[in-house]
């Protein structure tokens, strides 16, 4: 490992005031059976990685308060009293532990299967009704169910920021909502919200001012947005710099404060005659810190198989390669997802330089998921 460390440098904006670099990255868990409240089990699993280090800790994805929003059992809510108390429970132990946090909103769109407890026959809604290109299996959403959404998403924000999250972080990426009105491939509607790349953000952009103007000018918002869908992993929203700047700058004037950039893996370069990631690529353009993601501390000469959802085993890795390219300032903040299920202490394992105490990413050293 270098000697230098920019892991460990501050990081401001606006209101938010991180000690170090490292984000956890939102990971999807199903730890919350009783009614989608986060319980004591959720609270002792974020309270452990803030005692570990993190800077900035970015929930798993909690869903807004839309009928169609969750496609998954046991995932939390963020919407009601009792699940918005639970939440209230997990930041109070963050901050007890010096970290900050930021809630994913999320809305799963298309991915959602009628019969999905606990909200049962409520189907699947998308731009065009479609999970995959090609077959309209889902509600195809009207004006109404967008504008529903759109608010679902502004009075999620606004909570999050009166409970004393000190960010949120909207879910654009691997093919849920948001995201599946960015693709191509899943919205093919005839309006406003589709043709140009431009206009498939038009959704994106209106939630973004919603959730601004529900917050506040000075309370950081965070948008993961990815190339990749969960549907075809070799799926693009943009193939050269200049249709990513076409993309981006309507999100960036929106009022994104920072953006997630979601890729496999953080050492890919994202265009042909560069070697900048996808979060250097972001970051250029839009003069927005970024997030780095992607089998960050782990080695993962993987590829999945398709369709394929969870992440295989994978050793301990180098850093060199991550601080030689955040010295650069090639992305602002690191996202550390697998590594930290592992090794909640992982933040002041490596600040300690005692990288041999890390555990690889098994089954056997996941015992405090539950």
């Amino acid at each position: 490992m270098t000697s230098k460390n920019s892991l460990f440098q501050p990081f401001k904006l606006g209101s938010l005031n991180l000690d170090n670099r490292i984000v956890m990255a939102p990971m999807t868990r199903n730890f919350s059976p009783n009614d989608n409240i986060p319980g004591d089990n959720v609270v002792d699993y974020y309270r452990r990685r803030a005692e570990g280090g993190v800077g900035l800790i970015i929930t798993e994805g909690t869903c807004v308060g839309h009928a169609g929003a969750s496609g998954y059992p046991s995932v939390p809510y963020f919407h009601g009293e009792k699940r918005l108390a639970g939440w209230k429970k997990v930041v109070e132990a963050v901050h007890e532990a010096g970290g900050k946090i930021a809630p994913q909103l999320w809305h799963v769109g298309a991915v959602r299967k009628s019969g999905t407890l606990p909200e049962g026959d409520v189907p699947g809604y998308g731009p065009s009704g479609m999970n995959v290109p090609g077959k309209v299996n889902r509600q195809v959403m009207t004006q109404q169910d967008i504008d529903d959404v759109v608010a679902a998403f502004a009075q999620a924000a606004a909570d999050a920021k009166a409970i004393g999250f000190d960010a949120v972080e909207l879910h654009g990426a691997h093919g849920y909502l948001i995201d599946q009105f960015f693709w191509e491939g899943t919205n093919q509607r005839d309006d406003h919200y589709a043709g140009s790349i431009e206009h498939r953000s038009r959704f994106a952009v209106e939630i973004i001012q919603a959730v601004r103007a529900a917050v506040g000018p000075d309370f950081p918002v965070i948008l993961r947005w990815s190339q990749w869908k969960q549907q075809d992993y070799t799926a693009r929203l943009a193939v050269t710099p200049h249709e990513l700047e076409r993309f981006l700058l309507p999100l960036s004037e929106a009022g994104v404060d920072i953006f997630h950039c979601s890729q496999r893996r953080f050492w890919e370069p994202e265009f042909t005659g560069s070697e900048l990631n996808l979060a250097g690529w972001t970051q250029q353009i839009t003069g927005k810190p970024a997030i780095t993601v992607g089998s960050i501390g782990l080695d993962a000469d993987f590829t999945p198989k398709p369709g394929e959802m969870t992440f295989r085993e994978a050793d301990p890795a180098s850093l060199d390669t991550l601080l030689e390219r955040l010295d650069n300032q090639e992305f602002d903040l690191v996202a550390v997802g697998r590594a930290l299920l592992a090794n909640p202490a992982w933040v002041n394992l490596v600040k300690a330089k005692r990288m041999d105490e890390l555990k690889p990413f098994r089954k056997e050293n996941l015992g405090e998921l539950i």
